[in-house]
């Protein structure tokens, strides 16, 4: 598991390196997510940051109820995610965060399947926002390849969160194989 919370901090660092990088007049760009701009997708990642330390403390959906819903990010965006993520790393590096169950939407889950689900977000999120921006794609290759092969046996769609699979060739790297699970065209 130690492994995992590696590769969610790698996660983080890669998001985050692209936020870093978002100029004052890249905040409207449109992102490979079609109903997002760039505000909108940082403000999805904040967002889901939000969630993460009273969701590993045990707390239910309904107990957080619209706290966080809306734009998280106020005049700041940078600022926020910063203040925003390093809270959730700070509750993932808690010694007692993977032993736990978390109460998700769908149903609870081991606290590890959402730490995996995190990281996946981050990590093609990362991808999605410096397409938007016009900045370096590249995903750490060692991060690419343990999330594709997470995510090559997980069933992703066509779906209310990703469209169907594109396909890549055979010469395809682990990173582009990864983006197209996803629907998105590497």
């Amino acid at each position: 598991m130690a492994r995992l919370i590696d590769l969610h901090g790698t996660a983080m660092e890669e998001f985050d390196r692209r936020v870093r990088a978002v100029t004052l007049t890249d905040w409207a760009l449109p992102t490979p997510c079609a109903d997002w701009d760039v505000h909108d997708l940082v403000n999805h990642l904040a967002t889901e940051q939000l969630w993460v330390p009273p969701l590993l403390g045990g707390a239910r959906i309904e107990e957080v109820g619209d706290r966080f819903d809306g734009d998280n990010l106020g005049e700041e965006p940078a600022a926020t995610w910063a203040v925003v993520s390093r809270e959730a790393r700070t509750a993932w590096l808690a010694p007692s965060s993977l032993e736990s169950t978390v109460h998700l939407s769908f149903g609870e889950v081991p606290a590890e399947i959402y730490l995996w689900q995190m990281t996946f977000d981050l990590a093609v999120h990362a991808w999605d926002l410096a397409r938007a921006i016009g900045a370096d794609e590249s995903i750490d290759p060692d991060l690419a390849k343990e999330l594709h092969a997470w995510a090559s046996d997980q069933d992703f769609g066509p779906g209310s969160m990703f469209d169907a699979p594109v396909r890549v060739g055979p010469d395809a790297t682990v990173q582009d194989r990864l983006i197209a699970l996803t629907g998105r065209r590497p």
